[in-house]
């Protein structure tokens, strides 16, 4: 690839991880959904079990449709006190392409403020992601690791990191 070409993928890239992010700290979740291909995976993992290949995670998804079925849990049964959330995304890179299949990889940190609160660091971690295009030429998740670094987690996570 030349050098253009390089710069236009990594620029793509970080516009997928911005409207992931914008789409969570929005509320907009059917937007956050429809960022991920039909046949996905979604999980959030603490980072021991991530580095000792062991599949518990807090959340895990293994399909749009159950992403969306959390979505529609989080607007509709779950009672929670109303907060807001903010994405930091960061250092997003692409550690491996091939056949348009690519492994990437992006810094985060989230943090969540309630109304009579101070803002407070919810999460911090790694997206461990693979990353195709779709038929119509757009990036989307095949697969997203939420790996956070605490053993640690707040009862309070209710949004997808």
């Amino acid at each position: 690839m030349t050098p253009a070409v390089e710069v236009a993928l990594q620029l793509e890239l970080e516009q997928l991880y911005s409207a992931y992010a914008a789409a969570i700290d929005d509320g907009r979740l059917d937007d956050w959904c429809e960022l991920f291909f039909e046949d996905c995976f979604y999980a959030i993992v603490p980072r021991d079990n991530y580095d000792r290949g062991l599949p518990l995670a807090i959340m895990r998804c293994e399909s749009r449709a159950m992403l969306y079925d959390r979505t529609r849990a989080i607007a509709q049964t779950m009672m929670f006190e109303p907060r807001y959330v903010r994405h930091q995304i960061t250092n997003a890179r692409i550690l491996a392409r091939d056949a348009g299949v690519m492994r990437c990889q992006a810094n985060y940190v989230v943090f969540e403020v309630l109304s009579d609160e101070l803002p407070k660091i919810l999460s911090v971690g790694r997206a461990i992601d693979i990353v195709e295009r779709d038929a119509d030429g757009a990036l989307r998740f095949r697969e997203k690791r939420i790996v956070y670094d605490s053993v640690l987690i707040p009862n309070s996570i209710i949004y997808p990191l």
